[in-house]
């Protein structure tokens, strides 16, 4: 399938801010590689997903679904939601082909609701390559958070493929949230979104712009990606402003050279506030950065490449925060 660049999914200049909640759909259930580490090891922070039998996370206790996760949507109180946007995806082909038919339908609920079906409203992502059969779709939830605010939210039904192949299993959902809330800074917030293959040698950037950025102006920077696995090292994600070259970032969860590393992380921390929380996906990436350091000498525009020397990964959105005042 020809690519999907990267495009502008949502843009505003308020006080206020961006939220997320996300979890994988998948994990390890035994390992089928001599030198690999159990799974309880695995998931923990040691192994990448093609030397384990994959399966799926379930804890909804619903005989009905057969994969389903949870995490913690944090909003600051009295914020109200201007926009959210629900990405999903994973792998079809693993020990077992997945249809395609069924990538653009999941199960969501509210905290304390019940599951309601969310269909795909825009193009979905769906590569195939020798190796893997991978898919995102996303859909536009902004109603449904807007009313529930702040809690737990899951998701169940991810058209995911379980079993072992040397690319292996992986998959998972973010929930991207744009919030006001008139005691937060002003600041300038956006999300873009498509499905891009981030193979060796090769490199995607995004250019954002907005309100001026001041110089030392505060900022954050979110990445949902797929099958980047953790060790592999080779892929970075780069931060610039105007003209000057892009900055590598990196935190406790994410070393410079290995950010598709299998995290769900918030300013170098895994997000524990989901169920389960793995603290190793094996697969799935939901990670928010401090890029402070990257905008201190501000300007009119901002660059974000993703790049890889070695490890193979496909990027499915970026979403921005950048304070338009010091």
């Amino acid at each position: 399938m020809p690519r999907i660049p990267f495009a502008e999914r949502f843009q505003v200049t308020q006080h206020g801010g961006m939220a997320r909640a996300a979890n994988s759909a998948v994990t390890c259930r035994k390992a089928v590689v001599k030198a690999a580490a159990p799974c309880t090891r695995a998931r923990a922070g040691a192994g990448v997903n093609g030397a384990y039998e994959m399966f799926y996370t379930d804890i909804d206790k619903d005989p009905n679904t057969y994969n389903s996760g949870r995490a913690r949507l944090r909003l600051p109180v009295g914020s109200r939601v201007s926009y959210a946007r629900l990405y999903w995806g994973g792998n079809l082909r693993v020990g077992e082909q997945k249809p395609p038919k069924d990538n653009r339908r999941v199960l969501f609920a509210e905290p304390g609701g019940q599951y309601k079906e969310v269909l795909a409203d825009t193009a979905i992502g769906h590569r195939t390559s020798a190796r893997s059969d991978a898919f995102q779709a996303s859909a536009d939830v902004t109603r449904l958070v807007r009313a529930s605010g702040s809690g737990s939210y899951t998701v169940a039904q991810i058209n995911i493929a379980g079993g072992r192949s040397a690319a292996g299993a992986w998959g998972g959902w973010s929930l991207v949230v744009a919030y006001q809330n008139k005691r937060a800074p002003l600041r300038h917030l956006a999300l873009w979104d498509g499905f891009e293959d981030i193979a060796p040698g090769r490199s995607r950037s995004v250019t954002v712009r907005g309100p001026r950025i001041p110089a030392g102006a505060g900022g954050r920077l979110g990445l949902i990606a797929y099958d980047g696995d953790r060790g592999a090292g080779g892929d970075a994600l780069s931060v610039g402003t105007d003209r000057r070259a892009p900055a590598r970032i990196a935190d406790g969860a994410n070393p410079r050279n290995d950010v598709a590393n299998s995290t769900i992380s918030t300013l170098g921390r895994n997000e524990g506030n989901r169920e389960p929380a793995y603290g190793n996906t094996l697969g799935y990436d939901s990670d928010v950065f401090d890029i402070k350091h990257t905008l201190r000498s501000g300007g009119i525009r901002a660059t974000l490449r993703m790049s890889t020397t070695k490890d193979r990964f496909q990027a499915g959105a970026l979403f921005l925060q950048t304070d338009v005042r010091r």
